[in-house]
């Protein structure tokens, strides 16, 4: 009879504690750890549970089953390390001065949300990448922005003290060097992968996406390790579980721009028994969102500057009252690839219907100055990449030159594309007639946006800080391509974008 009262124990209870069994379970706290698992230039359409029916993401699949998965959540920047800087600020990047460009500095006057948990409280931790690529050196930031810094998630879950965490497992994959030939020797068979309409169907571009897809597979793998040590350590029921990527895939059109392949991204947020699970949101995000989400679970207070937007109403009630009807997103300077150090200035909005561009420097090369075009990778001719590679042989073929034109050819001003009509936005609809009041009206609300959030470029157009800040990488400079490609591509030996 004295143990009696154990059959009130609410049965989701039970199934919670049964599945953490490998370990006592955590003395209950009032705010829940935080574990978020970013890969590195995944698009949103290569997962399973997102409708890929060739790439294997049993991990993600099972997390999304579990939780809200986002069907419209974009990155504020096609750029790894302003995507990062804004995802932690929660602020768009024109907001964050040198923050927008690649290999910089995230300035010190900007609030990041693990220095925020931290002071209320929390343990804070970080594996890989983190914020960058940069120096946070020399901006005499004391760390890497997004934390202390871990050898894996294993070491930080066994030296830390009790109470609340939050950690960010910062994978190295999909980015690119792919190994060459990785996807056949994982299975994946290339006739069997998606070619988008904006690269050429051509086998050595399958196998290309195969291997791509082969990197998608081990940062599944790696979600999972995680989830396994977070099982193991008796905290799974009190961990909000959040997973995404930080910008699109590294294909020519994908990364370093702002069509969908740049910026569209896979988002799920998980916290069994707690949020939603099976639900699909079509709400626009962002992943500015997350540090006000994961400041409101902190119960910290959000800055008021952060324009981010908690995703808490979504993931507790599925839904949302007052959703937002659009995104707007930007980049400043990628890669180090025009002559002295330009970068190629953009803003988008993007609704569930049509995507706007603005390009504020059209007689630029949108991809890099010929003939590296580097903004697309393979790093400057040093990597495997056999879809860029491609698309460069056979530039002049008539089958293959308006994709290249597509990739890397100069770009009008305006771009509008429609989203159901057109997916792969291969139609730049802007000089239609039919379609004007369209685009001025998404030109207008965008700019009223940019305005509002004080961006330089549609309010005092000082701008030049971009062109201009410091890029952390010399090497980019004055970029060296292999002895193979150059005599693949009748290359010079040396090429020199500080002149």
């Amino acid at each position: 009879m004295k143990f009696s009262h154990l059959r009130y124990i609410p049965a989701a209870l039970v199934l919670v504690l049964t599945w953490a069994s490998c370990s006592s379970p955590k003395k209950k706290q009032e705010r829940p750890n935080i574990l978020m698992i970013m890969s590195d230039n995944q698009s949103w359409n290569h997962v399973g549970s997102y409708g890929d029916k060739t790439v294997r993401t049993p991990n993600m699949d099972r997390i999304a089953a579990e939780g809200v998965r986002f069907t419209n959540a974009f990155c504020s920047s096609p750029s790894c390390t302003p995507a990062r800087a804004a995802m932690l600020t929660g602020q768009d990047i024109w907001r964050l001065n040198e923050g927008a460009n690649l290999w910089g500095v995230l300035p010190v006057q900007y609030k990041v949300y693990p220095d925020l948990l931290e002071e209320s409280g929390y343990q804070i931790g970080f594996q890989g990448k983190g914020w960058g690529p940069g120096s946070f050196e020399a901006n005499k930031r004391p760390r890497n922005p997004a934390g202390n810094k871990f050898g894996s998630f294993a070491e930080f879950l066994k030296g830390k003290k009790e109470g609340p965490w939050c950690y960010w497992v910062s994978s190295l994959h999909p980015h690119r060097p792919y190994v060459e030939g990785s996807g056949e020797k994982a299975g994946i068979d290339p006739n069997k992968v998606t070619v988008p309409g904006y690269l050429p169907d051509h086998i050595s571009i399958r196998k290309d996406i195969a291997d791509y897809y082969a990197a998608v597979e081990t940062f599944d793998r790696e979600l999972g390790e995680a989830l396994q040590q977070l099982k193991a350590s008796g905290e799974l029921d009190n961990t909000v579980i959040v997973v995404c990527s930080d910008n699109g895939w590294q294909m020519p059109r994908g990364l370093a721009n702002l069509y969908d392949f740049g910026t569209h991204v896979p988002l799920i947020i998980s916290w069994p028994g707690k949020f939603k699970q099976g639900v699909v949101a079509d709400n626009l995000v962002t992943l500015n969102d997350l540090a006000p989400t994961f400041l409101e679970l902190g119960k910290t207070k959000v800055p008021a500057e952060m324009t981010g937007k908690s995703l808490l109403p979504v993931v507790e009630n599925g839904k949302e009252e007052k959703s937002r009807d659009f995104v707007v997103l930007g980049r400043e300077r990628h890669a180090f690839v025009r002559q002295h150090g330009l970068g190629y200035p953009g803003r988008a909005i993007r609704t569930k219907d049509y995507l706007y561009i603005k390009n504020y420097e059209p007689d630029r090369w949108p991809a890099g100055d010929p003939p590296f075009y580097g903004d697309i990778d393979p790093y400057m001719f040093n990597w495997p990449g056999e879809t860029k590679y491609y698309l460069i042989e056979h530039k002049n073929d008539p089958k293959v030159k308006p994709l290249f034109e597509l990739s890397m050819g100069k770009r009008s001003a305006e771009e509008l594309f429609d989203i159901h009509k057109d997916p792969d936005q291969l139609h730049n609809l802007a000089a239609l007639p039919e379609y004007q009041k369209i685009k001025q009206e998404l030109a207008a609300k965008m700019r009223n946006y940019l305005v509002e959030t004080k961006d330089p470029r549609e309010t005092n157009g000082n701008s030049k800080v971009w062109d201009t800040a410091d890029y952390f990488s010399e090497a980019d400079k004055t970029p060296k391509p292999s002895k193979e490609m150059q005599k693949r591509f009748k290359l010079d030996s040396a090429y020199n974008y500080l002149k």
